[in-house]
């Protein structure tokens, strides 16, 4: 395409014209997940985070010893639900946000003798 070099309205609608599209790539979310061990003795952790296609986009279990905490960090998809699911031998706690408000989401789960505590806030809105 040629463009009249004098003209910047032609030059901007040549460069709007050139970048069409490009803007509508979002940036995958991410998830930074702390799960605290607040019990007496060492717990499994099995952390699964899925989206809202079923997909998975985290499977791992850790050992994490008591007084501890583990940090985890998920990329996820750039649009709609994700779910976090955190389970051990007889506890279980979970979370939810939407991708499609939330770039960064921040999650904790702590883990107690009597309770599990989740708690969860969007730390990086779109």
């Amino acid at each position: 395409m040629r463009v009249d070099q004098t003209n910047p309205s032609a030059r901007g609608a040549a460069l709007a014209s050139a970048l069409a599209g490009c803007s509508s790539t979002r940036d995958p979310g991410r998830l930074d997940l702390t799960v605290s061990n607040d019990t007496a003795d060492p717990v499994d952790a099995r952390v699964t985070v899925t989206g809202p296609d079923g997909e998975t986009y985290e499977e791992e279990t850790d050992r994490i010893d008591a007084g501890v905490a583990r940090a985890f960090e998920v990329v996820v998809g750039e649009s709609g639900r994700h779910e976090l699911t955190v389970t051990g031998d007889d506890w279980s706690g979970s979370l939810a946000w939407n991708a499609d408000d939330c770039l960064l989401y921040d999650g904790q789960v702590r883990v107690t003798e009597t309770a599990v505590e989740t708690a969860g806030e969007c730390i990086d809105s779109r």
